[in-house]
């Protein structure tokens, strides 16, 4: 998978993992583009480093809510301290 194709899965994902959990980064971002920009473009990176992306999809696919985010989530903390909607 090149490199643009790996950001957008995992930008992909992010944003899946967020709507799920009620974050909202779209709000946030606006407040603050450029601290929270900064933060949004840190878990996009986190996601392109895990491992378990298929699983993380499969999840997704299967919830439309959660509770929380998966263990195996790299971006679990700074989703569970994120504002909900």
């Amino acid at each position: 998978m090149g490199l643009f194709s790996k950001l957008g899965r995992s930008t992909e994902l992010v944003e899946g993992m967020a709507d799920r959990l009620g974050v909202d980064f779209a709000d946030s971002i606006a407040a603050d583009p450029e601290a929270e920009g900064r933060k949004f473009r840190r878990a996009v990176l986190n996601c392109s480093h895990c491992g378990n992306q298929a699983g993380c999809a499969d999840l997704q696919a299967e919830n439309a809510h959660l509770d929380e985010a998966p263990s195996y989530c790299r971006n679990r903390e700074m989703l569970a301290h994120r504002p909900k909607v």
